[in-house]
């Protein structure tokens, strides 16, 4: 195996006939916890973004397809939490699965390893992407699956309607030089507001919309920048004059700004966004504030978080899966070799 790539190993050890366990005590899954479509759905992202699935994950993304399926209301909403008895646990929503859930379907409908699997896919999205949510990172999380459907379907209408009313949600950077970011705070999985405005400029050919993202997503690379790697924000988020560094730090973070980065490198040919992909890459192996790796390469498994003495000794499926859609962006030309083996 490349050491460069992703290792599965332990998402399949996170994984059963049903789904995705959320959490994990160690690297053993804590089956008492149960399911949600958060995790399923950024798996799904994930499987369908590699270029050639084994057999076995093969397998493993057709279960996340299902369950997402499962998941969805008739209504187009969707349930988050499935327990242990395989029991609903919660109302359909709109909430931050509901956007993960459209992301991963419209990466598995541009990407996904069948012509019935990219058809399945479609189906779920066009049913719920006629909705709006509250929340602005839900909305962020849609459009990053819209913005696969109309790679490669460009007149979607749904998709491209979704990926129109996008920069309506976020808005454009604000009149602070200091603080142009678009909210009083940072909070979480920050970056996937910056890439969405990318997504959505560079496919209605509009530069203000795109540039706007690209500005955001510097500023946002240097404020969680430090001593030349990357230091991000707690998990109970950060504003200018809150102590730095902060902890608890979240890998979903990392990945976030490796997703962007790389998003902004492909539109714009710019190698100079290859610095943030590198650092997060390095950030798992240990180019981090407290010195310490994240990737545990034994079980192929992602620590929960970094902590100022260390690490969370657990790996659960979110953190996993930010180490595995981290390690992909490895084979952009000038990031391989930065992740150790």
């Amino acid at each position: 195996m490349n050491p460069d790539r992703p290792n599965f190993a332990h998402l399949r050890r996170l994984s059963d006939d049903t789904g995705l366990y959320e959490h994990a005590r160690g690297a053993l899954p804590r089956r008492e916890h149960g399911y949600c479509l958060d995790d399923v759905a950024r798996g799904l992202v994930v499987l369908c973004r590699e270029p050639h699935l084994p057999p076995a994950l093969g397998t493993l993304m057709e279960r996340y397809l299902a369950f997402t399926a499962h998941a969805q209301a008739h209504d187009g909403r969707f349930h988050n939490r499935l327990g242990p008895d395989r029991r609903w646990r919660d109302k359909p929503g709109l909430g931050d699965w509901w956007g993960r859930a459209l992301w991963g379907l419209g990466t598995a409908a541009a990407r996904g390893p069948g012509p019935w699997v990219r058809s399945a896919a479609l189906d779920c999205f066009e049913a719920s992407a006629h909705h709006r949510p509250t929340s602005v990172r839900a909305m962020a999380f849609a459009a990053l699956g819209a913005a696969e459907i109309v790679r490669v379907l460009p007149d979607h209408d749904l998709a491209g309607k979704l990926l129109g009313d996008l920069a309506g949600y976020v808005g454009g950077p604000g009149p602070d030089p200091d603080w142009p970011w678009p909210e009083a705070r940072l909070y979480y999985a920050n970056a996937v507001l910056p890439e969405a405005l990318i997504a959505a400029g560079d496919f209605a050919g509009d530069r203000r919309v795109r540039d706007d993202g690209l500005r955001m997503l510097g500023w946002l690379l240097a404020v969680q920048t430090r001593d030349a790697h990357l230091s991000p924000i707690p998990a109970g988020g950060w504003r200018t004059g809150e102590p730095r560094p902060g902890f608890d730090q979240q890998p979903i973070e990392v990945a976030a700004l490796a997703d962007a980065c790389a998003r902004a490198y492909e539109l714009t040919g710019d190698r100079a966004w290859l610095v943030g992909v590198r650092r997060a890459i390095a950030w798992f192996e240990g180019d981090n504030d407290a010195g310490t790796p994240l990737r545990d390469p034994r079980t192929g498994g992602g620590h929960d978080g970094l902590e100022r003495a260390g690490r969370n000794a657990n790996q659960g499926a979110e953190s996993t899966l930010a180490l595995l859609a981290t390690r992909q962006h490895a084979d952009l030309p000038g990031v391989t070799g930065w992740a150790s083996s």
